[in-house]
């Protein structure tokens, strides 16, 4: 009896010693898989001047649009969650403080161009302004997105003030109306506003992603209508006030930003709609197709 007593407890010391060294010395947690975008949407560039008040300080290849009013500065987009230092920078090299942003705004709620608004905020102090579906997201920092799940995220943050489709908002002398084209993101918007660029007044409209990269179109139950969208923006863009078209993708609407912005292409608001419903159509039949298989 003694025998087995001691056996018994020789074991319980030996497995307590394997759990306290297991303890001492833990397997490393999983490495994780970060959002890995193309060098072009990390490079930065200067600030480059597009219109009177409005200029690209983001990225080669993201827009982040200051616009400068007479009562301080708006910042529609960002870009990734690591050029909140860049476009702070920038903003200074145009005689704009962090004080002196007044209002942040956005195309979609995308870690690619939303990326950096929290700590922009954080900052400034600028009021951020939304709508209802790109607040949720904002929010939850990007997680838990229809079609991209926890994929592509970033620091949340609050919106201010949430906005009705075809509302404006004024800031000293400038108005901006923001326009509702769901589909890429169900709170996609478009924003338009006037400017003048070599002395011509001109309406410029700033219009979110029309891509559907990678999303399913037929069956979605986590978003039923989106064709419906998709169709009604198309038409929406096509419909837009739009002297000088300006994308989150510069690509998108012909522009390059490098040592200067120029718009290598031209390409208006009826354009831009036109192509992205072709692609729309084509990736629409081909899923039509797989389905039938």
């Amino acid at each position: 009896m003694i025998g087995k007593f001691c056996l018994r407890a020789a074991l319980i010391a030996a497995f307590s010693c394997g759990a306290l060294a297991a303890e001492q010395h833990p397997e490393p947690l999983p490495q994780l898989q970060a959002y890995q975008v193309p060098e072009g949407w990390r490079t930065p560039v200067q600030p480059l001047q597009i219109a009177e008040h409005t200029w690209q300080i983001g990225t080669r290849e993201l827009s982040a649009l200051l616009v400068k009013t007479s009562a301080g500065a708006i910042l529609i987009d960002g870009g990734m969650p690591q050029s909140a230092e860049h476009l702070l920078a920038n903003m200074k090299k145009l005689g704009v403080e962090p004080a002196d942003l007044k209002l942040i705004l956005h195309s979609h709620a995308h870690g690619d161009h939303a990326g950096p608004l929290a700590a922009i905020q954080r900052a400034t102090g600028a009021r951020v302004v939304s709508n209802a579906e790109s607040a949720a997201l904002l929010a939850r920092g990007g997680a838990d997105d229809i079609h991209f799940g926890d994929d592509i995220l970033y620091p949340p943050m609050k919106a201010d003030r949430l906005l009705q489709d075809g509302e404006q908002i004024s800031l000293g002398d400038l108005r901006l109306q923001v326009h509702f084209i769901p589909g890429h993101t169900p709170g996609s918007m478009a924003w338009t506003w006037r400017d003048s660029r070599q002395g011509k007044p001109l309406t410029i409209a700033y219009v979110d992603s029309l891509s559907a990269p990678g999303y399913q179109l037929l069956g979605n139950a986590g978003y039923p209508h989106i064709v419906d969208d998709y169709r009604t923006t198309f038409e929406t863009v096509r419909a837009l006030p739009c002297d000088l078209l300006l994308t989150p993708h510069p690509g998108g609407s012909g522009w390059n930003y490098e040592q200067e912005a120029l718009q290598e292409r031209a390409i208006d608001c009826r354009a831009y709609a036109d192509a992205a419903e072709q692609k729309f159509d084509q990736q629409l039949e081909t899923q039509r197709l797989a389905l039938k298989k």
